[in-house]
C-alpha cells in the first residue's frame, strides 16, 4: 500500500507542478522544491555522506547534471501540455530503457517486447492527437525528451563504476545537490525568470500547498518509501506498483484538472498503458 501511494502521488505530481508553475517560473520553482528537502536528506545521511570517496562524489555529481536536465524537461514539458499526456508519455521510459540497454550490450530484446514498444509508440501518437491530427505540442515533445533523458540516467547509474555499491541515500543526496546547483546557477542568469524568493513571496496558500506536496510527498516520502519497500518485498513487485504512475496521472488530470482526452486520445492512453505493461512483463521473463 505505501508503494502504491507513491505511484499515486507521483501521478498527481504532474498536475501539481502544472498548477503552480508557468513558463517563466520553472527554474525558480525547481530551486524551491528541492531546496526544501535537500537539508533534510543531508541531515539524515550526513554520516554516510562523509564515507563517500572522491570518485563517488564525482560520479554522483555527474549523474546530478543528468538529473537536472530531466527535471527541467519534465517541468517545462508539463507547463506546455496536459498532466495526462505528461504522465503517459513519460511512462515510455519503461520501453526506452530496455531498448537502449539492448543496444549497449548488443543483445536482441524479446519479440514480445518489440511488439510492446510498437504498441506504445502508436499509443503516444494517438494520445498526442486527441484533439485532431495535428503536430504534437511543444510540451509533448519535451516530455518525450524527458523520457529519453530518464533512460540515459538509468543506464548511467548502472554503468558508472564509481557509484556502484555506494549508499543509496548518499547517492541520491549528492545527485539532488548537483541538480539544485544547476538550478541556482540558471536562476542567476538574466532572462530565465524571476528569482526564487520573488516567486515564493508571490505564492498564496494554494501554491505553497502544491510546493509542499511536491517536496515532502513526491520527494522525501517517495524516496524513503522505496528504500523501505525494496528491503521488505521484491524489486519486481515494487516496479509493478510504481508502473501504475501514468494511470494515476491520467486520473488526476481528468478528475481534478478537468482535462479531456477525446475518443482518439483515450484510445492512445489505453495503448500506452497496455504497451508499457506488456513490455515490462516481457523483459521480466527469464
Amino acid at each position: 500500500m505505501p508503494v502504491l501511494l507513491v505511484a499515486v502521488v507521483w501521478g498527481a505530481s504532474y498536475l501539481a507542478a502544472k498548477d503552480i508553475t508557468s513558463a517563466r517560473t520553472v527554474v525558480a520553482v525547481l530551486v524551491l522544491r528541492f531546496a526544501l528537502v535537500l537539508p533534510v536528506l543531508v541531515a539524515v545521511g550526513l554520516r554516510k555522506l562523509r564515507t563517500l570517496t572522491a570518485a563517488q562524489w564525482r560520479g554522483a555529481g555527474a549523474l546530478g547534471l543528468v538529473l537536472s536536465v530531466i527535471f527541467l524537461l519534465e517541468t517545462y514539458g508539463v507547463v506546455h501540455t496536459s498532466a495526462t499526456n505528461a504522465g503517459l508519455i513519460i511512462s515510455l521510459t519503461m520501453i526506452f530503457t530496455p531498448l537502449a540497454e539492448a543496444v549497449v550490450t548488443r543483445t536482441r530484446p524479446p519479440r514480445a517486447f518489440l511488439g510492446a514498444a510498437g504498441l506504445s509508440v502508436v499509443g503516444v501518437v494517438l494520445l498526442t492527437q486527441g484533439g485532431g491530427f495535428t503536430a504534437p505540442s511543444l510540451g509533448d515533445l519535451l516530455m518525450l525528451l524527458a523520457a529519453l533523458a530518464r533512460t540515459v540516467h538509468v543506464l548511467a547509474m548502472a554503468r558508472t563504476k564509481s557509484v556502484r555499491g555506494a549508499d543509496a541515500l548518499s547517492l541520491t543526496t549528492v545527485q539532488l545537490g548537483g541538480a539544485v546547483a544547476v538550478f541556482v546557477v540558471l536562476a542567476a542568469v538574466p532572462g530565465t525568470g524571476p528569482a526564487p524568493w520573488t516567486v515564493a513571496a508571490g505564492f498564496g496558500p494554494r501554491e505553497w500547498a502544491g510546493l509542499v506536496f511536491l517536496s515532502v510527498f513526491c520527494t522525501l516520502f517517495a524516496f524513503f518509501t522505496q528504500m523501505w519497500a525494496v528491503r521488505r518485498t521484491s524489486p519486481s513487485r515494487v516496479s509493478l506498483l510504481l508502473g501504475t504512475e501514468p494511470l494515476w496521472a491520467a486520473a488526476a488530470g481528468i478528475a481534478i484538472g478537468g482535462e479531456r482526452l477525446g475518443a482518439v486520445g483515450l484510445l492512445g492512453g489505453v495503448l500506452v498503458l497496455a504497451g508499457t505493461t506488456w513490455g515490462r512483463r516481457a523483459v521480466a521473463r527469464p
